[in-house]
Parts: C-alpha cells; sequence; structure tokens
C-alpha cells in the first residue's frame, strides 16, 4: 500500500498543506476533475446553492459547482493557488478556514476537494456550522489515485532511495489497497463532526471510478501529490524518470484507480456551538 499521509493529523503540517501551489498551472491541468455523479450527491442534499468551497486551490470544485448552475465562494491559504482560481472566475478569501471570517456570508453547503484532512476536524466543523443555514449541508469529499503495480514499485523503490528520511511512506507490497485506506481520512472527519456539535450523524460514502493516463499526463499527476511537491528539482526528475520508465513499458500508458470518498452532515436547527 501506499501511504501518503505524512502523521495521522495530517492538518498539522502546513508546509505539506501549502506546498500544492508551486506550479498551480500544473496542478489545475492534471487533477482529474470529480465525477458528477459527486457533484450531483451533494445538490441533492442541499437545499440551495450558495456554496463555500474550503480549500479551493485552483479552483477545480469550485467550476465544477458553477457549471451546475451555483455561486461559489472560495477559501484558500495559498495565494499562489488562490490567484490562479480567481483568474478562472472564482471569488477567493486567501487564509486558513480555521481563521477565516466570513463577514457575515451565509451558505447552503460548504465543501472541500481533497483539502478537509489539511484542516483541522473540529474547528473546521465548528466554522462550517457557524455559517452554514440551518438545515445546510456540510461535505468534504476527496479522490485518491492507486498507480498499476508495476509503476507503483518503480516509484516506491525510486522514492525509498532517494528520500529514505521522508515521513510518507510507500509499499506497494503491503497487500492493502491506498484506495481502501482513504476512508481513515473522513471518519477522522466524522469524528470532529461530532465533537464541534451542531450536525446530524454523518454519513459516509464512496464512489470508485478509474481513468486512462498517456505517460506526460501521469508524471504531471504524479508531480503534483504532497510526498513530490517539495523535493529537488533533481531528485524530482529521478523519480519521474522511474515512473515514466514503468509506464513506457507498459505501452506508454495505463488505467489508473479512483476512489471519492465523501462526508455528507446536515446542520441541524439548533444554535451551533
Amino acid at each position: 500500500m501506499l501511504s501518503s499521509s505524512p502523521t495521522s493529523e495530517p492538518y498539522r503540517h502546513r508546509d505539506v498543506a501549502e506546498s500544492f501551489g508551486i506550479d498551480p498551472a500544473r496542478y489545475d491541468r492534471a487533477r482529474p476533475r470529480y465525477p458528477e455523479a459527486v457533484i450531483k450527491r451533494i445538490l441533492t442534499a442541499s437545499s440551495g446553492r450558495a456554496i463555500l468551497d474550503v480549500g479551493c486551490g485552483t479552483g477545480i470544485v469550485a467550476r465544477q459547482f458553477q457549471a451546475a448552475g451555483c455561486t461559489v465562494f472560495g477559501v484558500e491559504p495559498d495565494a499562489r493557488m488562490a490567484e490562479f482560481a480567481h483568474g478562472t472566475g472564482i471569488d477567493v478569501d486567501v487564509t486558513t478556514f480555521e481563521v477565516w471570517k466570513p463577514a457575515g456570508r451565509m451558505f447552503d453547503a460548504v465543501v472541500a476537494g481533497t483539502a478537509w484532512h489539511w484542516i483541522d476536524p473540529v474547528v473546521g466543523a465548528g466554522k462550517a456550522a457557524a455559517v452554514l443555514a440551518p438545515g445546510g449541508v456540510l461535505a468534504p469529499f476527496g479522490t485518491v489515485h492507486e498507480l498499476p503495480a508495476p509503476v507503483a514499485q518503480a516509484f516506491a523503490e525510486t522514492y525509498r532511495r532517494l528520500v529514505p528520511d521522508s515521513p510518507f511512506t510507500f509499499d506497494p507490497d503491503s497487500g492493502g489497497s491506498m484506495l481502501d485506506a482513504y476512508e481513515g481520512l473522513y471518519l477522522r472527519a466524522a469524528d470532529g463532526v461530532r465533537h464541534a456539535g451542531g450536525f446530524d450523524e454523518p454519513e459516509i460514502w464512496r464512489y470508485d471510478w478509474g481513468r486512462a493516463h498517456g505517460r506526460d499526463d501521469l508524471l504531471d499527476l504524479v508531480s503534483t501529490s504532497g510526498s513530490m511537491t517539495r523535493l529537488p528539482s533533481h531528485l524530482l526528475g529521478e523519480v519521474l524518470g522511474a515512473v515514466g520508465e514503468a509506464v513506457d513499458h507498459l505501452g506508454g500508458s495505463v488505467t489508473v484507480s479512483y476512489a471519492t470518498w465523501g462526508l455528507t452532515t446536515r446542520r441541524t436547527n439548533d444554535t451551533p456551538p
């Protein structure tokens, strides 16, 4: 299994959380859009179309909700990512969600696309309760991918050799699946919701899908992972070279397995804590 979380509390690692903006254009190009079924699921649960996108990054999620007829406001701590999102038509405040000042804004749904694990789960849930109208929905979700075994093996072996002291661990021979392991982030998020109060019992869900990637497309994707964004360029190049060679041996393209995990919970009519 490949484990890309530096500890059991990723939100404490701001250096990793705010490293994705090193190349916003590549990030926006490489990260796959979320399945339409995920967007539809959240909008079906929501009573309105005013959306707060927490950790909006380059605006991938925000643009998908906009395309579905929503008004979206973003919060993003990395100024580089926020600038890119703003350039695509998203209104963004540059700050962490935990300290963000909503200035009286209220929303029908609070979402976060592969970003909620970078937020304190209790403080984040409490802030969400404060900006949601009664009956509003908190729905963080995130996508994780699993490389084909030969590619994962090449990546893990090269990464371990070059970065032996990294907090990221990669063990494709463990027999587990990264797709299954990602559930832990949403179990932790559910605990945060319960501790914060102001919400119904959270529901955790999963949507499996897949996507074909050519060699260059896959290298772009791998480059945007938290284990790679802070590597010196010579080490990054060597890891990507090993991954590219493995893809070449498989004919130049591969199908990558994805799982989108999510949590949905409804704000109660009680005054939030």
